[in-house]
């Protein structure tokens, strides 16, 4: 006995008077590309490098008109209402059945004058998955859906974001755009993360700017949205982009679905997130909804608006990472200043970045010369070398009275193995009111920043009075140039994220935290930084934090929920190689490597910072057993978590 679905489709075969959008109440439905087959594996092979908009789920034989996998008694020529016909990547007609294609027919191009032959037997049909359950499911889970609540159709957009090319296949990325309330983000992201085939999780959450979308009043697809106070705009791969590549690459013929006419299969909707593809090569780069892997959704920035999303498990051995620096071994009482996530939401931050300024440099020991400390340097350098390693640009900002000292200290970490390559090193001249923003800006155009995150790790820190002191409550402003200047600037300069590392709360970027360090703090009334950053992340040791920070970037380079949304849903890799692996991990702190640098510190005359001792430790803790015993626990929560995302 047939099924109400498939009554309905023999229905619909005989007398054409139904959408499928009519009768889809509680099945899942497919859009549906038919291309001539010297194009098929060109399309297919563009189905898989672009999974989040073409999720493929069944290519046919040659010339087939049934798709087993999806339904039974199936004619993919008499099934849909209507058909979209393109010639020549026009689109020249609709038609509501494709009879005609059974038997020999001429296609005359208008724009190249010539013959070309198609008969069914020569043609390929794929079935797309598509998110036509979409708005049912993110309102059963309590997501206000505003086009429905304003009776318009959903917008769609062309970006700035071009799909990995095939063949004669390339075209933009087209997405969908639903504005959500943020305190419901986590829920939107969580329920469309279980419909891989239905396009999965968003491919970007804030400004539509940063996917190249100008304008959000006018969609190139649907109609235009009204977004309410506070909603965020939140932005799902489409299956339009189809269309958009039969567009680009104008196939002699090519057929579709029209928009309101998808193919109904016989699955509930319940079971989309199972459906299994019929053959391993039919999707290569899905997998299964896993709970662990589920995305979490957190803001990195607030100008231009961007959320991030990272798997469950990444962002629990994250915060592992936080608790461990946040020992605080020498009883400085830092635990008080402890803020969570302020280390994830930096990694993320630092994660979507490509070009990243470090500073660090604390010089306390003003009787000594040279009068700075081991805390700092050997963190930044972590910190850059898996940046480095991640294919981002890093930059050393430095006084000017150190310079020389530093740049040796670079040459010789390449000597030695601990940088693989070389970092530029440069100074800050405050030499006039907008020397900050040409220092930031190309040309001192804040449209066109030179950076786009600036990293002070124990870096001394202005304070309210306008002086840098130490722990002592000794000035040393003589020997600081003005890098806080750089930081305030940027708050004004749309695209630059900040982090401040510290672990005594006079350090630039801890104003962030400073009534907590006035109050909390010895002496913090008259040492607390006044200068915040976006992302305060407070360690028991400040190395310790720049060794936490390039733990977690690796971790999130692990990550394929975090990896998928960085690529925009786009290529087939979403783990890394093993090649790759092996890189990071050669670049991730280790105790060898960190004990070289401080030896060569030391070697340079730079003492232990609260002692004073021109000896193998930082902040007056020996490198072994307290900072080895550190670095190696960070180590084995990043390499535990990897091995687990694999």
């Amino acid at each position: 006995m047939l099924t109400a679905v498939r009554v309905g489709r023999r229905s619909l075969r005989y007398f054409r008077v139904f959408s499928n959008a009519s009768m889809s109440s509680g099945y899942c439905h497919a859009s549906v590309i038919i291309l001539p087959d010297c194009l098929a594996n060109d399309f297919e092979a563009f189905c898989h490098r672009n999974p989040a908009p073409l999720p493929l789920i069944y290519r046919s034989q040659l010339g087939e008109t049934s798709c087993p996998p999806l339904s039974r008694h199936t004619d993919i020529r008499t099934d849909l209402s209507q058909y979209y016909v393109y010639e020549d990547g026009r689109l020249v007609k609709t038609v509501s059945n494709l009879h005609s294609y059974t038997r020999q027919t001429s296609i005359q191009s208008e724009q190249h004058a010539e013959q070309h032959s198609h008969r069914w037997s020569d043609m390929v049909c794929f079935y797309l998955g598509c998110n036509s359950s979409f708005a049912g499911r993110l309102k059963n889970v309590g997501v206000p859906v505003r086009n429905m609540e304003q009776g318009r159709n959903t917008s769609m957009y062309k970006t700035g974001v071009s799909c990995v090319p095939v063949g004669v296949f390339s075209c933009p990325l087209v997405v969908t755009m639903c504005p959500v309330p943020p305190d419901v983000l986590d829920v939107a992201v969580e329920e469309t993360y279980s419909n891989p085939l239905g396009h999965g999780a968003p491919v970007h959450i804030g400004d539509p700017a940063l996917l190249g979308i100008m304008d959000l009043s006018t969609p190139d697809y649907g109609e235009r949205p009204e977004l309410q106070p506070g909603d965020v705009p939140v932005f799902w791969a489409s299956g339009m982009t189809a269309i958009e590549a039969i567009l680009n690459s104008k196939p002699s013929l090519a057929i579709s679905n029209s928009p309101d006419c998808m193919f109904l299969t016989d699955i509930p909707a319940s079971s989309s997130s199972t459906i299994t593809p019929p053959t391993e090569s039919m999707a290569p780069s899905y997998s299964k909804p896993n709970s662990e892997q589920a995305p979490l959704c957190f803001l990195v920035s607030h100008n231009p608006l961007l959320y991030s999303l990272a798997c469950q498990r990444v962002v629990a051995r994250i915060r592992e990472l936080e608790m461990i620096i946040g020992e605080d071994p020498g009883q400085r009482g830092i635990r008080a200043l402890f803020v969570q996530d302020e280390l994830l939401h930096s990694c993320l931050a630092l994660s979507h970045s490509t070009s990243v300024a470090i500073t660090t440099g604390f010089p306390t020991h003003y009787m000594h010369s040279p009068p700075d400390e081991t805390d700092g340097p050997p963190g930044a350098i972590a910190m850059a070398t898996m940046l480095l390693s991640l294919g981002k640009q890093v930059t050393m900002v430095t006084d000017k009275r150190a310079l020389e000292m530093n740049q040796a200290i670079i040459d010789e970490a390449v000597k030695t193995g601990v940088l693989k390559s070389t970092i530029p090193l440069i100074t800050f001249d405050d030499n006039d009111p907008d020397a900050a923003l040409h220092f930031l800006c190309h040309h001192g155009d804040s449209s066109k920043p030179r950076y786009d995150h600036l990293v002070a790790i124990e870096r001394s820190g202005r304070a309210e009075d306008g002086n840098y002191y130490n722990m002592r409550e000794v000035n040393i402003k003589h020997l600081v140039d003005p890098i806080d200047e750089l930081f305030i600037a940027a708050k004004n300069i749309p695209g630059i994220t900040t982090t401040g590392i510290g672990d005594g709360g006079n350090e630039l970027g801890m104003g962030k935290l400073k009534e907590k360090v006035k109050s909390l703090m010895p002496k913090g009334s008259l040492i607390a930084c006044e200068v915040p950053a976006d992302h305060a992340i407070v360690a028991g040791v400040s190395n310790w934090g720049g060794y936490a920070v390039a733990c977690g970037l690796f971790l999130l380079h692990t990550c394929p929920t975090h990896q998928r949304y960085l690529k925009k849903g786009l290529g087939v890799e979403r783990t890394p190689s093993r090649e790759q692996l092996q890189d990071w991990t050669a670049n991730l702190p280790s105790v060898n490597k960190e004990e070289t640098f401080l030896s060569t510190l030391v070697r340079f005359g730079i003492r232990s910072g609260k002692t004073g001792h021109l000896a193998m430790e930082v902040d007056g803790l020996t490198f072994h057993p307290t900072h080895s015993g550190i670095i190696n626990r960070l180590l084995d929560v990043t390499l535990a978590a990897s091995s687990e995302n694999h």
